[in-house]
């Protein structure tokens, strides 16, 4: 089994070629600061300073970044904005007779406001609870208002 081709196991036997002694090396002219010096590899020289970003290289980096912002804020942002302030909307206007669900999922009905962060909610018949404003997560049913009992016991 030959592990090395042959034309590998030649190049390695082959001394290698005598190089010829290296070239003197010049070193190009100076400009004055602020010209370009006609180098072209790309390698600063002391005091010179870099070129600033042209606009249309700016904007275009710019643009896209601008683009995708609006898009977050129509798509995420602006909606979440709307749906926040129906939420505050629905429990400022929660009164005495509406069906609530609450955020542990209980379904009561309001018989009493407290003030306005708590609320005074019925469970079952005799079960009263007193809950805060922030636990409500749905109105189901917007009922009509309770009569006060003691205008219509005068009556």
């Amino acid at each position: 089994m030959n592990l090395i081709s042959p034309a590998f196991a030649q190049a390695e036997q082959t001394p290698p070629p005598a190089t010829a002694p290296a070239a003197p090396q010049t070193t190009p002219p100076t400009a004055a600061p602020g010209q370009s010096g006609g180098s072209q590899t790309g390698v600063a020289h002391p005091g010179s300073e870099p070129a600033p970003a042209s606009l249309p290289d700016l904007l275009s980096q710019i643009v896209p970044i601008l683009i995708i912002m609006a898009i977050v804020y129509v798509i995420v942002i602006r909606p979440q904005q709307r749906q926040a302030k129906a939420q505050k909307d629905l429990l400022k206007n929660v009164r005495r007779g509406d069906t609530i669900v609450t955020a542990g999922g209980f379904v009561a009905k309001v018989t009493k406001t407290i003030d306005d962060a708590e609320i005074e909610a019925e469970l079952s018949p005799n079960v009263r609870v007193r809950l805060l404003r922030s636990a409500i997560t749905e109105v189901r049913a917007r009922g009509e208002p309770v009569k006060d009992q003691s205008a219509t016991a005068k009556n």
